[in-house]
């Protein structure tokens, strides 16, 4: 398996995909004990990782650090452009080409979409190559997520005949929630799958999401406002928030009501019993604190995910996969 760079969600195949989740399942099995955590931190000490985050994050940031403490990589961060010398009026090009004088892999996160991929064909074209991760670039791609999404969703459905054939129902801003961007493409892959696009008319999915889905055949997809009859028939609910950040005076969707498509406890009553309830985080109000007791709440689950599937991307990108997945240690001192 090899990926010089991850930049979209279409660049993974099944066979990728499959691939990646028995690695993360390897991983997550080493770490829980004291041998296994000791050898996968002496795989990657004399590497080093930047998080270059110019577009606020918490979870992202942390899994992704995580991920790389996992296999033992160094980490250094930018988290603020002002601290850097774009402060100065350098450009991020050359910024981050000076930056990858310095580390062995780029873990980028902006709100300016394509800035990724422009940078991975920068230094492409460098003597100073590294692999770019897109953490997340404005509102058209976040792979990284979406891996972590159907890699929840793949270990929810083990027991229920896995994704292929399932129901999923997407809700809140499909047109600004660049994880439902990319997680929709993750699924074309699976045989039978049906997404349910549930959200008021201003926030449905846009029309090239719309026609990729169409040129792959094997999806079907339903754009609908009714939202209490499409998470009664869903085997997953992928619950979003409201994108307010894209909002500008010029442009805002602040003031559409859209407390109608909000998760509540007394919806759990309609739901099915083995139903999935995922959201990429943070939450608001659409997604009621209550549902958390609930046995189908898979969303924390989902997000500890992330620093699995995360550190299967990395060990991928810096040639330790083939090694993690021949190697066997004791279940002596579990952690």
């Amino acid at each position: 398996m090899k990926f010089e760079h991850v930049l979209r969600s279409n660049q993974f195949h099944l066979g990728t995909l499959e691939y990646l989740f028995a690695l993360a399942d390897k991983i997550r099995k080493f770490n829980r004990t004291q041998e296994g955590l000791l050898y996968l931190r002496s795989l990657l000490p004399h590497k080093r990782a930047m998080l270059f985050f110019s577009q606020p994050s918490t979870r992202t940031f942390l899994s992704f650090q995580a991920a790389c403490q996992i296999l033992g990589i160094q980490t250094s961060a930018i988290r603020d452009p002002a601290t850097s010398s774009e402060k100065k009026g350098e450009s991020i090009e050359d910024s981050l080409r000076t930056f990858s004088s310095y580390v062995d892999l780029i873990i980028m996160r902006s709100p300016v979409a394509g800035l990724c991929e422009k940078i991975a064909v920068l230094l492409d074209n460098t003597k100073s190559w590294v692999p770019i991760i897109n953490a997340g670039s404005g509102p058209d791609e976040h792979p990284t997520q979406a891996l972590l999404d159907l890699y929840t969703l793949n270990r929810g459905f083990k027991l229920h005949g896995g994704i292929n054939g399932k129901t999923i129902c997407m809700v809140g801003d499909l047109k600004r929630g660049r994880t439902v961007r990319s997680l929709s493409q993750l699924l074309a892959h699976y045989k039978g799958v049906k997404i349910i696009f549930s959200s008021p008319q201003e926030f449905k999915i846009e029309p090239d999401l719309r026609a990729h889905l169409q040129q792959a055949g094997n999806i079907n997809f339903v754009e609908t406002t009714d939202f209490v009859n499409s998470i009664s028939s869903a085997d997953a609910i992928y619950m979003t928030r409201i994108q307010d950040e894209y909002d500008s005076p010029d442009n805002s969707l602040q003031n559409i009501d859209t407390s109608q498509y909000n998760l509540t406890y007394e919806h759990l009553a309609i739901l099915k019993p083995s139903c999935k309830i995922l959201h990429p985080m943070p939450r608001r109000q659409e997604l009621d604190i209550k549902i958390d007791q609930d046995p189908r709440a898979e969303y924390w689950n989902q997000q500890r995910n992330g620093m699995w599937i995360r550190a299967a991307v990395i060990a991928v990108l810096l040639g330790v996969d083939q090694e993690i997945l021949s190697h066997t240690v004791t279940a002596h001192h579990a952690l």
